[in-house]
């Protein structure tokens, strides 16, 4: 950080501890909920969502060879292969806006080209599936089908636009990282494809959240996620010690810490903000009243489905959580138009996740990026709440 950005931050922390008025129960109940919502962050989604997420960006950073991710997503890959694979990537992960940002960024600053990377970056929190499939358990099967369907064509839509605009720029970007490990191979395309698994799968069943009923698949798993993700921790001990160098697990610690110091004081501060605006999900200790919101998105207009679309935009949803929200909004009239373009832009953004991607690709990018989803998910809801 400049010296100049480090006087403008002190002086916005000066003047807001002297300029707020706590003393205003408005104020105070908001500011309030802005921590309260940075506690449950930081219980809820630091230690088995972030975590796991720096370690594996870290380790593509460091181990994955460079002309790899040029084969998949670089500007030169086959198209239908790199929009393939980054539009379902969601799928495998399951991750919020907030965990996805890590890993964007490790594949973005290896030479991925920009339509990927952003499929990849919208895709990741956009198409989860317990997410989806609790959508079409409580909201009804057709918002579970429009919003796995319109996820995945987001995805494809939003990242060919981001190449098509970006695409000649964004091959000469500065900062990318080029070489490291290409010319000596240590490991073989089994193993590391063994151990990148291993690292994705501990961040899917750490993060294993509990769901609403005690019955079926997913409340089984979720009884025994803890003895699974301690059996892939063994696995992964067992790999680090016959597989890595020592000197290789340091540059993977030194790249990962990179990563978190990077994106964690951007996001918490972030998350802060939203929660000082709009309070945390279910509640209505925001400065802007959940009831100001739930009055103005009934029906189907435009400026009902625009404004859902930026409501959701900038508001944080943790994963799974956007659906009780939903449903409690929909219990106060608002309509099934600006439900789905909640439901499109919500999950995929917040305003964290824009400071963080603004780091990664500029604010130019950053703001296409925005409006992008915003305009599609507008159109999305239109369409569907004129159709049921």
């Amino acid at each position: 950080m400049k010296e100049w950005q480090k006087f403008l931050l002190y002086l916005g922390v000066f003047l807001a501890a002297y300029l707020v008025p706590f003393s205003n129960p408005a104020v105070a109940t908001a500011t309030l909920e802005a921590f309260k919502m940075l506690n449950e962050y930081a219980r809820e989604h630091v230690l088995f969502c972030l975590v796991p997420a720096f370690f594996i960006a870290g380790a593509i950073a460091i181990f994955v060879s460079q002309n790899a991710v040029l084969k998949y997503f670089g500007p030169g890959a086959k198209k239908w292969l790199s929009y393939s694979v980054a539009s379902v990537s969601g799928a495998v992960l399951a991750v919020c806006s907030c965990t996805v940002l890590p890993l964007f960024a490790g594949i973005y600053r290896r030479g991925a080209g920009i339509g990927p990377a952003v499929a990849f970056l919208y895709s990741g929190p956009a198409i989860n599936v317990l997410a989806i499939i609790l959508t079409a358990r409580i909201l009804g099967w057709e918002f579970g089908v429009a919003r796995a369907v319109g996820a995945v064509l987001f995805a494809v839509i939003i990242g060919l636009i981001m190449a098509l605009l970006y695409g000649k720029d964004d091959a000469n970007r500065e900062g990318l990282v080029i070489g490291g490990n290409e010319e000596e191979e240590k490991r073989t395309g089994w193993q590391n494809l063994i151990y990148f698994a291993n690292l994705v799968f501990i961040l899917i069943f750490a993060a294993w959240a509990k769901p609403q009923s005690t019955e079926g698949l997913w409340y089984s798993v979720y009884q025994i996620h803890w003895p699974i993700t301690f059996i892939l921790l063994a696995i992964l001990a067992y790999i680090l010690v016959r597989w890595f160098q020592k000197e290789e697990l340091r540059q993977w610690v030194d790249s990962s810490w990179d990563f978190a110091q990077k994106i964690l004081p951007l996001l918490f501060g972030g998350v802060l903000v939203a929660g000082f605006l709009m309070g945390r999900p279910g509640t209505d200790g925001g400065i802007i009243p959940s009831q100001w919101i739930s009055a103005l998105v009934g029906g189907n207009s435009l400026t009902a489905n625009l404004l859902a679309s930026i409501v959701g935009a900038f508001m944080y949803f943790a994963t799974l959580t956007e659906v009780p929200i939903i449903q409690g909004l929909m219990g106060a009239g608002m309509g099934k138009g600006p439900v789905l373009a909640l439901l499109l832009a919500g999950p995929a953004l917040s305003l964290p996740n824009m400071l963080v991607i603004r780091s990664v690709m500029g604010t130019k990018k950053t703001l296409t990026y925005v409006l992008l989803v915003i305009i599609m998910a507008t159109i999305s809801g239109i369409v569907f709440g004129s159709i049921f």
